[in-house]
Formats: structure tokens, sequence, C-alpha cells
């Protein structure tokens, strides 16, 4: 039997086997709040993808498992739906298009589709609902599929539509899977939608379980830009509605769709949702999230654990750029490597610096070399790598994110503990960040420079601009020192979190679940 815990952490993609900002803020939170027991449910894609566990577990964490979405189609079901099944999946899709806005019909309406919709979460993949083995092979199925084809462009390849159906809705019979056998717990939080928020809401309507989502990216948005990037898709065609042109841009659309549903089911069953600033909010609200259940936490840090690095520096400013965070697209690596090459055209001493691992998108960071290489910078440009932050801040003279989507990186707030300023490009919360998100705030000053995404030659020169100037420097470092301390600690970050979990747990259905769940332990 799977040990009870208080919480349940529902992770794709982060924790514990990757590196990165949220993961990093995963592992603070647990181990932040000792007094409570957790348990980690992990989702990836690939098992070639992930490692070993790149954190050593708190010692209240007392269950891990992680799934697998390439096994979507192993061992599938061999429970037979019926056509009411079917039924409940016409009324997800009506219900889906309510939610988004792209259809409108009565309040009555709304509620009896919501009663289907309950019922196809609640029963998916066992036998008495829709079963994996019912969407492969069932003529229903294929009618279907086929119907949705010709309502679109029957010209248009249906092998590719036929398959990225297949592909799209496979991991969601899983994830059913996965939420029938969930650990037990008193409190379900995912950390983002997509497949891990899927997953909490399947959990939740099935248990009854207070659900908890926290996003610090939002994940549609980031999809998006992901889909909107994969030249895979290029090479496809296919259609969903008409009037689309260009190759792929059917099947990108739907998988856009696909995963903006997946945001909209989440939002509908998580209290509280939660993001790191306000236009976060604002654009969770857009995409369908009750206000009255939204709400903002920030990133916070613990300014001491780099006491060590600030008093490390330097009494001069080293010439030396540093992008930390993961090498792969959203980050933008590409421009940093051209900034770097304009700053050197002013600053030849100046190195660049990047610091995060390419486990993600090993071909990526190939690609980045070969930029690297191809503008002349090579001997410039080092790519080190996963390292100890608190080691390497002292070794910069500034940090510098090209992202061009972020949310509130625990990237700048590390280096302003250690005194190290910040050009960042706009995005997220950079600007609140680095320019202050309040009258007070701002009072502060500037604690860097913010810039155009993707514009390599305004970041070159707020860099050359600081690391010309050591007043101009000093004073952002100053910022940036009385924002962090004052703004972002770690405590009232933990402070908060302490709050959701036990508002979650003192529901008097939470209570009555745990204190079973306690009982069959013991």
């Amino acid at each position: 039997m799977k040990p009870a815990a208080d919480i349940c952490m529902l992770l794709e993609g982060t924790y514990p086997y990757v590196r990165g900002g949220v993961s990093s803020w995963v592992h603070q939170v647990i181990a932040g709040l000792p007094e409570l027991r957790f348990s980690l449910v992990f989702v990836g894609g690939r098992r070639a993808d992930y490692g070993p566990l790149r954190y050593t577990l708190p010692d209240n964490v007392v269950h891990l498992e992680t799934h697998y979405l390439e096994d979507s189609f192993k061992e599938p079901s061999t429970a037979r739906g019926g056509r009411t099944r079917f039924s409940e999946s016409h009324a997800l899709h009506e219900y889906l298009k309510v939610l988004s806005g792209r259809a409108r019909c009565p309040i009555a309406r709304v509620r009896e589709l919501a009663v289907s919709v309950d019922a196809l979460l609640t029963t998916l993949g066992s036998p008495r609902g829709l079963s994996l083995k019912d969407f492969l092979t069932s003529p229903l199925a294929w009618a279907h599929i086929r119907q949705a084809h010709l309502s679109g462009d029957p010209e248009a390849s249906f092998v590719d539509y036929f398959w990225t159906l297949r592909l799209m809705h496979g991991p969601i019979f899983q994830l059913a899977r996965i939420a029938e056998d969930a650990p037990p717990a008193g409190v379900y939080h995912t950390v983002s939608t997509g497949y891990a928020g899927f997953l909490g809401c399947l959990i939740e309507r099935r248990r009854s379980a207070p659900l908890v989502l926290s996003e610090h990216g939002i994940y549609t948005k980031e999809r998006r830009i992901d889909l909107n990037q994969a030249d895979w898709l290029d090479k496809l065609s296919g259609a969903v509605e008409p009037g689309w042109a260009g190759p792929g841009q059917p099947l990108r659309e739907l998988w856009i769709r696909f995963f903006e549903s997946l945001g909209r089911l989440t939002y509908r069953s998580a209290t509280p949702i939660i993001s790191l600033y306000e236009g976060n909010r604002s654009r969770q609200l857009q995409d369908g999230a009750d206000p009255a259940r939204t709400r903002v936490i920030v990133n916070g840090i613990s300014a001491e654990r780099f006491a060590a690095a600030l008093a490390q520096r330097p009494a001069d400013v080293p010439k030396v750029i540093g992008l930390i965070g993961r090498v792969v697209p959203i980050k933008d690596v590409k421009t940093f490597v051209r900034a770097v090459r304009h700053v050197i055209a002013k600053v030849p001493e100046a190195e660049g610096w990047v610091i995060g691992g390419a486990d993600e998108d090993p071909a990526y960071e190939q690609e980045c070399r070969a930029l690297a290489r191809s503008l002349g910078v090579e001997d410039k440009l080092k790519f080190l790598g996963h390292r100890d932050v608190a080691e390497i801040l002292p070794q910069l003279g500034l940090l510098m994110l090209t992202s061009i989507s972020e949310a509130q990186p625990l990237a700048i707030l590390e280096a302003f503990a250690a005194g190290v300023p910040c050009i960042a490009t706009d995005v997220g919360a950079c600007r609140a960040q680095i320019e202050g998100g309040s009258p007070d705030d701002r009072a502060l000053g500037l604690a860097g420079r913010v810039a155009p995404f993707a514009d390599a030659e305004a970041l070159a020169q707020a860099a050359v601009e600081l690391l010309s100037s050591r007043d101009a420097w000093h004073a952002c470092q100053r910022a940036g020192l009385a924002r962090v301390r004052r703004h972002y600690t770690v405590d009232h970050m933990l402070s908060e979190y302490r709050s959701v979990y036990a508002n979650a747990l003192g529901a008097p259905s939470t209570r009555a679940r745990v204190a079973t769940l306690n009982r069959l332990e013991a």
C-alpha cells in the first residue's frame, strides 16, 4: 500500500529529474515545510530524456512514482465502453467550446454538459467508461474521427490527422490509469496545467479531493511557443477547420487547442489557482480561470544563502556576462550568443558564460555552439553545464536572461542576493523584478536593465553601459540587494503556502479522508 501524505505533488517534466527554476521552487517548498508529508508523482515524455534524480529528496518525501507518456499505448484496457460513453465524449467537446467562448448555449444546457463531463472524467479508462481499446478499435471511434476530418478540409491528409489524434489522446487514458492508483493524500497540488494538471483534474473528480494549482509560466502559452517553432509540424498537412493555410498549420492549431482544453479543465477543478505575478493572473483569467479562485504568491529566496557569494565578490567588476538557465529554445540562447558578440566589439576583454544543462535539447546546444563559431566568438563563449549557482555568481559581472517567455525567474533573485545586476528581456515579471513592482519598490531604483526580447543589440548596449560605468553598476547592485531582501523573502512565500495547504487540509471532507488514511496506514 502506498503511504499516505498530506500533499501529493503532480509534476510534469520537472522535479526531481530536471534542474531549473520550477524544480528549485518545488524542492524549496518541500524542504521548507518539514511538518508536512509529501508524495511525488512525476510524468515525463520519454525515458531516454531523463536520467537519475537531480535532487536529494528531503526526509518528508514519503513516496515517489514515475510515469512516462511513451507507455500510453502499452497494455491497453480490455474493457469495452458503450455508445453512451461516446455521447459523453461529444458533450466534452461541446463543453470545451463553451468554456473557450467559441460556442454559446443556455445555462441549463451548460449544466447538462457539465454533468456529462464529470461522468466521463470519473469513469474514463474504467470498465464503466470509455476505454483505450474503445478509442483504438471501436467503429464508433473511427466514425467520430472520420466525421471530424470531413467537417474540416476533406482534401487534407486523413492519415496525418488520424495519427495526430491517436498520439494526442493516448496519454489521456494513461493518466486515467495513474489517477485510479494515485497515492493517497489530503491535498493534490499540480505545478502546471497540461498533462499534470489533467491528472489532478481526474483525481479531484474521482476522489472529491482538493486540488491546488501553481503556475510559474503559463503552460498553454509556452506550448504555443514550442508548437509554433516545431519544424516537424511543417512537414505534415491536415485539417480541422476550413480556411487554414500552410503545411501543418491545422494540426498545429489542433495541438494548441488540445493543451488549452487541458488548461480549462484544470482551472475548473483547482482551488486556489496561483500565479507568480499579476500579469500571469490576468492571462489565467483570459484562459477561463474563475477570478474568485485566483491569487498571486510571489517567489522568494533566502538571501542569507548567498551571503558568502556576496562576500566573495572581487573589488573590480568581472567582465563576464552569464546566462543561467536550461539550454532550450524558450531561453533563446542564440540571442545571448549574438549579444555577447556585440559586447565584445565594444569591450574586447568581455566573456559570455552559459550556465545550464542541455539535457532536454542537446541538438539546440549544438546549434548554439555552431552559431558561436560562425560569429567568431567560440573562444569567448563558454558552455559550462550545470554549476552551483552560489559558486558561479561571484565570478559574474552581469546576469543576462534572453528568454522569450518567463514567469518570475529565481535566477534574477539569486543574482540580486549575490550582488549581481541583471539584464533581461521584457517578459513575465522580469521588468517588475528589475525596476520594481510597486511605488515603494520602484523607489529603490533600477537593479539592471530591461530590453525587448530577441533584440541582441539592445541587450548588448545595456551590458556595455553597466560594464563601462562603475557608478551605474554599483547603483544597480544596491537596488537589487535591497529589493530581494525586502520584497522576495522565502519566509513570506512559505508562510503563504503553509496557509494554502492548511485551508485545503482543513476542509471537512479532507479532514475525514486524512483521518481514514492515517488509520489505514497505522
